[in-house]
């Protein structure tokens, strides 16, 4: 769909005002008869909007409730997640690298699936900051220690013959919010963030310094994380958990509409053009082929400042069994010709 078609569709939907989310389930395509392990499945995700869209709105359709299960979402910051996981408060964290760090300490956290791992980060300056170089002795606003922004930042400064924390001072944050604020009270001279905060910084007009999408930079996040010793368990619990989530990344492409009304309720979208930008973010990133690919477990590897990381071998840190078999018997119906 055209950009010009799609603005039209949410700005008639935003103008004629909030008035309930359309109750309207798209069947997308038929599921096996699964019988889950767990009934109720507690899910977090690290923050909302564009990139989380899908499973609130696989949530919303009833996508998950079809097939037997009742998922109950919540935010959890990235430190907070191992910890739920590994003590079974939290059954499934969407999110970003914590798991790999979780990994690294000794923790037996596993991806069972990337529902993005191209990074949507966007890398700003206050205006007249333009280049990276720029940045050497200053401040950039992000969120949690060991989180995207701070991965990709490290990266880009080694490659200007830079280090973080020496020739660049990071702020961390709780979540993408609060890093925003900080950058646009001028408490920070950049700021990296993902969607819909990169979209915030944008329509003000600050200078993008590196848009990592466009660079191809291949992160996980936000993927889905489990203990190894779950998806042992609740092999089918997960395949129903990744068969509505896929549901939903269909319904989006084929309802914008429906979809935009998702985003803007969970993640409080009140402005009709950051709603639509924000919805071309998600849509651009969503995979449809989830399996983890390597690559994004490496580069987190390569940044990581725990010795010898960069020497583990990535394999350790996901199972692609289960989306393997999704892809095959159900996603490749859903997306003939875009997965195998």
């Amino acid at each position: 769909m055209q950009s010009g078609a799609l603005t039209k569709i949410v700005l008639t939907w935003f103008f004629i005002g909030l008035a309930g989310l359309n109750d309207r389930v798209l069947e997308a395509g038929q599921s096996p008869d699964l019988k889950s392990e767990k009934n109720k499945l507690e899910v977090a995700v690290a923050a909302t909007g564009p990139l989380y869209l899908p499973i609130f709105l696989a949530n919303e359709a009833g996508y998950f409730a079809k097939r037997g299960v009742t998922v109950n979402i919540s935010i959890l910051s990235a430190t907070a997640s191992a910890q739920a996981l590994l003590s079974g408060q939290v059954d499934i964290y969407q999110g970003g690298t914590a798991i790999i760090h979780a990994n690294v300490a000794g923790s037996d956290l596993i991806y069972v699936a990337a529902s993005v791992d191209r990074s949507t980060l966007v890398l700003f300056g206050q205006k007249g900051l333009t280049t990276f170089e720029s940045l050497r002795g200053k401040s950039v606003a992000t969120t949690s220690v060991g989180a995207f922004g701070e991965i990709a930042v490290r990266k880009t400064a080694r490659e200007h013959g830079m280090e973080t924390g020496k020739d660049i001072k990071l702020l961390y944050h709780k979540g993408p919010p609060d890093a925003l604020s900080t950058f646009l009270l001028g408490n920070a001279d950049g700021l990296i963030v993902t969607p819909p905060q990169s979209e915030i910084a944008r329509s003000k007009s600050f200078p993008v310094i590196v848009d990592y999408y466009e660079r191809g930079l291949k992160i996980i996040g936000p993927g889905t994380g489990v203990a190894r010793a779950f998806a042992q368990k609740n092999p089918n619990t997960l395949r129903i958990f990744l068969m509505g989530y896929l549901d939903a990344i269909k319904r989006a492409i084929d309802d914008p509409a429906y979809a935009s009304r998702v985003l803007a309720q969970s993640s409080k979208i009140t402005d009709p053009k950051l709603l639509v930008d924000s919805f071309q973010e998600g849509l651009k990133s969503w995979n449809r082929d989830m399996t983890v690919d390597p690559e994004a477990i490496k580069v987190v590897l390569e940044q990581s400042t725990v010795a010898k990381a960069a020497e583990l071998d990535p394999k350790r840190f996901f199972d692609n069994t289960l989306i393997r078999e999704i892809n095959r018997d159900y996603a490749a119906k859903l997306f003939p010709g875009q997965v195998k």
